[in-house]
């Protein structure tokens, strides 16, 4: 089961156990939640929008780290303009630790409902109760002979 979620702008395709740089969380000491999901991946059934309200991606922080330094240099012709500058992105490593699908799937929502058709008898519908039948309408009164 795979999923692929958004996280600091962008997105990722996961699985259990994948380790991830994310973009630096504050404050994350605890568990994480991803939600909504974009695309879920379930035995071979792929849920996409509405089917995704119930679909939930934890992880859990396992550090945090710098990426590669970007040297950055500005130079402008007969000016003697020049700047040096540097940056360094932070990260935070998660670990994903469960993708979950919270509804049945329809896949096993449809065995599930077959079993339960196997195995309960089939019962006969009730009869309805006869109804009477419906008086027939009333007839016009008979008009007059026409007098010549």
């Amino acid at each position: 089961m795979y999923a692929v979620i958004k996280a600091g702008g962008k997105q990722h395709k996961v699985k259990v156990g994948d380790v991830l740089e994310i973009e630096v969380v504050h404050g994350g000491e605890g568990p994480l939640t991803f939600a909504p999901l974009l695309v879920v991946d379930d035995d071979g059934t792929t849920h996409v929008g509405k089917e995704l309200a119930k679909a939930v991606v934890r992880a859990t922080p396992v550090g945090e780290t710098k990426g590669d330094k970007v040297k950055v240099f500005k130079y402008r012709p007969k000016t003697g303009y020049q700047a040096a500058r540097g940056h360094r992105q932070q990260y935070t490593l998660i670990e994903i630790e469960e993708v979950s699908f919270g509804g049945a799937t329809p896949r096993a929502a449809r065995a599930a409902k077959a079993e339960a058709l196997v195995e309960a008898p089939e019962e006969a519908p009730a009869e309805a109760p006869e109804e009477a039948p419906a008086e027939a309408p009333a007839e016009a009164p008979a008009e007059a002979p026409a007098e010549e």
